[in-house]
């Protein structure tokens, strides 16, 4: 625990001269009894037939005067809140190895399945995007708090072919940051199809925008990708430099390989392929990114991820200020201690 306010903890030298003083109180208490010698004051002072309880509503006083005094000091301690995550980009593959029935009854319906049951356990407040990528990728579902809106996106999927996981992170991350002047249309394609719209205005803020500065990977609470994929990258942006673009941006990419490791041959009007899942890939843009990586061989598996997923990103520890509980703890002391007063000796002070 630290302080933020550490100059304001000398009010703390209170304390031990508030306890010597109750100490001198007792005993000056204690002398008068015995100089009068009546029966009353001596029995209250020894305190007959009460033990330490005289003790205990000044010791509870005492505490929660130290309580109070250490709030003032402002301090900020490390622990378990909710998670700040307000925006989750479901990053789902649908390429047309998707139909593979090595998970059943196939790999889109299995993931879509998934998705829907992470859904239900996420906070109302935390807004979900979904973006699809196959050859390129696109948005589906901008980030939104309406389940309804974001399930109709999932149940929507079109399959095609190839697999540009790269192209899938780009977009998610110009979701998470609409205005950091990602040019995704240059990332993916290679030319900013774009330009002949752009105004000396808009040249200027881009020119800004350039002097971005990276942040320590992981540290950005405010969003994650999850990232959900069964094939190698057939085309598209590196993944891996795709990843490094996040991992730049503090954003965690939680990855999920679906599919068996041996793979799968599947047919689709007159074509055939054999499709095999790229785990060393995945693992790599988790690292990179402070993720996590998630294999998944059975749709039982896809739905125990995602609820794994949930818990991940739900808490999170974090340095936090904790003056008001520190606050309400003394207040709780107070009030105990003139409860104990009253039910025991019929007074509160």
């Amino acid at each position: 625990m630290k302080f933020l306010w550490p100059e304001a903890l000398w009010i703390l030298l209170v304390v031990p001269a508030l306890a010597a003083g109750y100490v001198v109180l007792l005993r000056r208490r204690k002398k008068t009894a015995l100089r009068y010698a009546n029966l009353t004051l001596v029995k209250e002072a020894l305190g007959a037939g009460q033990g330490v309880r005289r003790h205990v509503p000044p010791l509870l006083i005492l505490l929660a005067l130290t309580t109070m005094f250490a709030a003032m000091g402002r301090p900020v301690a490390v622990v378990t809140l909710p998670s700040q995550n307000e925006t989750i980009i479901l990053a789902m593959d649908v390429s047309g190895s998707m139909r593979a029935t090595d998970v059943q009854p196939n790999r889109l319906a299995a993931s879509q399945a998934a998705a829907k049951a992470f859904l239900a356990e996420q906070p109302p407040t935390t807004r979900i995007g979904v973006v699809a990528f196959a050859a390129t990728a696109s948005l589906v579902q901008t980030p939104t708090r309406n389940r309804e809106d974001i399930i109709a996106s999932i149940d929507r999927f079109q399959l095609q072919r190839g697999t540009a996981i790269g192209s899938g992170i780009i977009v998610s991350l110009a979701t998470l940051f609409p205005d950091a002047g990602i040019n995704v249309s240059k990332l993916i394609y290679g030319r900013d199809r774009d330009a002949w719209r752009r105004t000396p205005l808009d040249q200027a803020r881009d020119a800004e925008k350039k002097d971005f500065k990276p942040v320590p990977p992981g540290s950005y609470s405010s969003g994650a990708i999850i990232l959900l994929t069964d094939g190698q990258r057939t085309t598209g942006p590196d993944s891996l430099a795709a990843a490094r673009m996040a991992a730049d941006r503090g954003v965690r990419i939680f990855t999920v390989g679906v599919g068996t490791k041996a793979g799968e041959t599947i047919g689709f009007e007159g074509w055939s392929m054999r499709v095999r899942l790229d785990e060393e890939t995945l693992k790599n843009i988790a690292t990179l990114t402070h993720g996590e990586y998630f294999y998944a061989g059975t749709a039982m598996d896809l739905v125990k991820i995602y609820k794994s997923l949930n818990s991940r990103l739900v808490l999170e520890k974090k340095e936090t200020e904790i003056t008001a509980l520190l606050a309400a703890a003394a207040a709780v002391m107070v009030l105990l201690a003139a409860t104990l007063s009253l039910l025991w000796f019929n007074r509160i002070a």
